[in-house]
């Protein structure tokens, strides 16, 4: 199989795998994935169980190419009737890196052409193609070289865990894209916060939808990120004799469903959004697990003696809360600066406030700050302790370490 994730969550992920199926299970950590070795019920596990991977990938074909018409035969090999009837629907999906081939649109029609051909030469009908919720969705990935074909046994990205208001369906209430949870898990991962009593608190004092501290809270209350969804492998054939192992799986997650040890905290400069967060929290079943407060990041006291800070600082209108927003000349690429923000109005002034902040307050904690920023130390006149190379989606990022100690300075 092959599990795609965020890149520079490669490792965190196999690490993750390794947890989940045992660490006799064999793996391969690739550029943007893991491949891993197992079987059906392998492939269910995982997709109950793992917080990074996006999605669980079961392989059909793989071959050489150069034309459109290669890939065409190679779906051609594949006994179709085993996977999908004339009555089912399919879709495929095509990601490339550096393909020759001039229309990947074309390629994914081709292989949507051998399904329906193989289905007609069989039983004189062919399948239909659903975009939305297809019984059979398809994943064609293209190097310059190889072609490999998949079945996605994930359906929906294995990110929505299923707690998300349908209604603020990829956009949280201020208009932002909303962190994805297996990048929230992917950063508390890199920090080894892992939800144990001797991790200490966390506290993501910037929290908007709250996806930092609800991931947090799930872990350290052992309930499953695929728990209360479903998935494509369901309805597929090869599964159908597995649905009683299934519920099995379901049900000893379940069991293991308990109280938070850590105590975890959250919030945000808005009302609004905390409001949000919070009934976001309610969705995910972790209320009871997350304390949340509204209060500046700039002001707000350390909720315990000694723990750690995870947080993807937002610009705009949740950094400062009141004021006018307008262009930023030399802030982080995306910003908007703020005519409120002390020091100056700028993002830049925010950090260097915050990491003040923090130096006078939070002495004995450690931050993890998520940026697309590389000069972030600077701008906080902090040393980082170490820097994590992630992506968030298209975006370059860094998750960087800074270790608090009272009156720290730049190093």
């Amino acid at each position: 199989m092959f599990l795609p994730c965020a890149a520079g969550a490669e490792a965190l992920l196999a690490d993750e795998c390794k947890r989940v199926l045992g660490v006799k299970a064999r793996m391969l950590v690739a550029r943007g994935g893991v491949t891993v070795e197992g079987n059906e019920r392998a492939a269910m596990a995982l997709n109950l169980e793992s917080r990074l991977a996006q999605r669980v990938l079961w392989p059909l074909a793989h071959g050489a190419y150069r034309h459109e018409q290669d890939i065409y035969d190679l779906a051609r090999d594949v006994r179709w009737p085993d996977w999908i009837t004339p009555q089912q629907t399919l879709r495929v999906d095509t990601t490339a890196q550096r393909s020759p081939l001039r229309s990947l649109n074309f390629a994914t029609l081709r292989v949507k052409d051998a399904v329906c051909d193989t289905l007609r030469e069989v039983s004189g009908e062919r399948p239909s193609v659903d975009t939305h919720s297809p019984d059979l969705p398809l994943a064609l990935h293209l190097t310059p070289t190889h072609a490999t074909l998949y079945v996605d046994t994930s359906g929906e990205p294995l990110f929505k865990r299923g707690w998300r208001d349908a209604r603020a369906a990829g956009r949280d209430v201020t208009g932002e894209a909303p962190l994805k949870e297996t990048l929230a898990a992917a950063m508390l991962a890199a920090a080894g916060w892992q939800g144990r009593a001797e991790d200490g608190a966390l506290l993501d004092p910037c929290c908007g939808a709250g996806t930092i501290a609800i991931e947090a809270a799930q872990m350290a209350c052992g309930i499953a990120p695929g728990l209360e969804r479903r998935f494509a492998f369901e309805r597929l054939a090869p599964w159908r004799d597995l649905l009683a192992s299934w519920q099995d799986l379901r049900e000893a997650a379940r069991s293991r469903i308990h109280a938070s040890a850590v105590p975890i905290f959250a919030g945000d400069v808005s009302f609004r959004m905390t409001d949000f967060a919070t009934r976001n929290a309610a969705r995910a079943g972790v209320a009871r697990a997350i304390e949340f407060k509204t209060a500046d990041a700039l002001q707000r006291l350390p909720p315990a003696e000694r723990g750690v800070l995870v947080l993807n600082p937002p610009y705009g209108e949740r950094i400062g809360a009141k004021g006018h927003g307008r262009p930023a000349s030399t802030a982080t690429p995306g910003a908007t600066a703020r005519e409120d923000f002390a020091g100056g109005g700028t993002p830049a002034a925010f950090f260097a406030d915050l990491a003040g902040h923090w130096k006078r307050n939070y002495a004995g904690w450690t931050a993890w700050v998520l940026s697309p920023e590389m000069k972030l130390p600077s701008l906080m006149r902090l040393k980082e302790s170490q820097r994590v190379p992630m992506w968030n989606g298209p975006i370059e990022c860094r998750l960087f370490r800074f270790d608090m100690v009272a009156g720290s300075a730049r190093g």
